[in-house]
């Protein structure tokens, strides 16, 4: 079994449930690259220099500082940050349970998988995913990881609670000052009713296996060539195709060739998805 990032507990009302916090993700695969001297291919060093004196500063002589104003610092120590840490509880307190699907993938940040400690948590653990996948709502609280509060969303993935850190409000920008176009205006019906034609024909069930890092597999190609002593050579990619008229490119893109067939299932859905809304803006 993997070595727990975390041990603490899930509390929701008096009801706690000791649990492990485990990785669900990993880039064991990721390709990591160093800066060279292009004369010699000699890794490049980083040193600490001071910007007033251009000398090197031993770490000894180096503190942190926060800029307040252009060349202003306030200076922080080891004991300044030791009281500004927020204090480890080891819990996860729920204290809502939202709609499953109420969260914006914006808020979205990094997901862990939680197991019971001990045969005795076990009940209590199954109890609270069950319950939570009968509710179709998920747990949002607070817990402290690495010194740092984090905001959490616990939700159940089969027969795992995954608990995802989200981020917080103020960390997520509005695209107030981006020019968009308003909602319901710049296309004609026909348009839409293209667009949503096409959306059906591409409509499948999420199967996360369908998708690949090509640009992984491509570098990795390239780096095995140049190992092998030969010229990389990697198809083109492919120039995006200029759009004259927007309803052409739809009325094209549905006689493209279909990489594998929709399934039925992600047809009906989208169609009754469709007969939603339509039904919403009749009412």
């Amino acid at each position: 079994m993997p070595r727990a990032i975390w041990k603490g507990a899930i509390s929701f009302g008096l009801v706690t449930v000791p649990v492990g916090l485990y990785a669900a993700t990993e880039r064991a695969s990721e390709l990591h690259f160093r800066l060279l001297h292009a004369k010699d291919e000699s890794p490049i060093d980083y040193k600490r220099v001071c910007e007033a004196e251009g000398v090197e500063v031993p770490w000894k002589d180096i503190v942190k500082g926060y800029e307040v104003s252009k060349g202003e610092f306030v200076v922080m120590t080891d004991k300044d940050f030791a009281r500004a840490r927020t204090e480890a509880t080891q819990t996860f307190a729920v204290r809502d349970f939202v709609p499953a699907r109420a969260i914006d993938f914006l808020y979205f940040d990094q997901p862990y998988y939680l197991a019971p400690q001990g045969k005795a948590a076990a009940k209590s653990y199954a109890l609270l995913r069950d319950a939570l996948a009968k509710a179709n709502r998920v747990g949002v609280g607070t817990f402290v990881l690495r010194q740092r509060e984090h905001l959490g969303a616990l939700e159940p993935v089969g027969n795992a609670l995954v608990l995802t850190t989200l981020r917080f409000a103020h960390e997520i920008r509005k695209p107030d000052s981006l020019d968009l176009p308003a909602a319901g205006r710049g296309w004609d019906k026909r348009e839409m009713a293209l667009a949503l034609q096409l959306i059906d024909t591409l409509a499948h069930d999420w199967n996360p296996t369908r998708y690949r890092d090509t640009y992984h597999e491509v570098l990795r190609e390239a780096i095995e060539q140049k190992l092998a002593g030969k010229e990389v050579a990697l198809p083109a990619p492919k120039k995006p195709a200029r759009v004259v008229s927007l309803a052409r490119a739809l009325e094209q893109s549905l006689k493209a060739p279909r990489r594998g067939p929709a399934k039925a299932a992600g047809r009906r859905r989208a169609a009754a998805h469709h007969t939603r809304r339509a039904s919403k803006r009749a009412a």
